[in-house]
């Protein structure tokens, strides 16, 4: 028996998410049956990051365990070879028997993209959220900032949350914009539920003034999740990468 990790990415659009529930299809699902077909046993993978309905990946990581004789890194070609398009395997290896790709200490970095102009574009309408306010993003960069660092982030997690502790680190918080597509690129230690769409919620309120930049530090030490801006829809965001430390 060895243990095998994949490097996943997929377009979250037609999924009800990664992990297995009874109202559709779901990421996890697809993989776990093209993978005990192509390996002839019954395979169940363990899934770093459970990403929402709708949400996109790049770099999401999983686990399996068999008996295959196939080498680990052929894996991801002949598993690629079943999945649909809007799914693809990065990498495949061999990893540690007791290797868990949620209870080892990691970085995540997730990105949400929003599309800054008067009228929509068709084309980017899977990938982004639109937004027809001018934004200012020198304020959203300095309100940003202050959510930087080790807080407790209860105020960004939605009700359904049941995180046993609701501290986060938060390494790095950019917002940047280029044309008219604002990036706004999150690293952490984890992350509660829904917290990246109600920060990049809340950031959308202080780019369209309704909140100063300094209203996030009261946001925050509130504690409240009624204080802070609303939760953005899911296609927006992408799961970009998950570090192991």
């Amino acid at each position: 028996m060895k243990r095998i990790k994949l490097i996943i990415s997929y377009d979250g659009t037609n999924y009800c998410g990664w992990q297995i529930q009874n109202n559709g299809i779901t990421v996890e699902q697809v993989i776990n049956e093209k993978l005990s077909e192509l390996l002839g046993e019954k395979i169940l993978v363990i899934g770093a990051s459970r990403t929402d309905s709708g949400v996109h990946a790049l770099g999401n990581v999983a686990v399996f365990d068999t008996e295959t004789r196939i080498p680990p890194e052929k894996i991801s070609f002949a598993l690629n070879q079943r999945l649909p398009e809007d799914i693809r395997i990065q990498d495949s290896c061999e990893v540690a028997p007791d290797f868990h790709p949620r209870y080892c200490d990691t970085r995540k970095t997730y990105e949400y993209r929003i599309l800054n102009r008067t009228f929509e574009d068709p084309t980017t309408r899977l990938y982004t959220h639109f937004c027809y306010f001018k934004l200012n993003v020198d304020a959203m960069k300095k309100a940003a900032q202050y959510l930087v660092g080790e807080h407790d982030f209860v105020s960004f997690c939605s009700a359904r949350g049941q995180a046993l502790t609701t501290v986060r680190t938060l390494y790095s918080l950019d917002v940047d914009k280029q044309g008219d597509i604002i990036t706004i690129r999150v690293n952490g230690n984890g992350f509660l539920y829904n917290m990246v769409r109600i920060i990049v919620g809340t950031l959308l309120k202080v780019g369209m003034g309704v909140y100063p930049p300094e209203h996030v530090k009261e946001i925050l030490e509130a504690r409240d999740r009624s204080k802070a801006g609303p939760k953005v829809p899911a296609k927006g965001l992408t799961l970009v990468e998950i570090e192991y430390t």
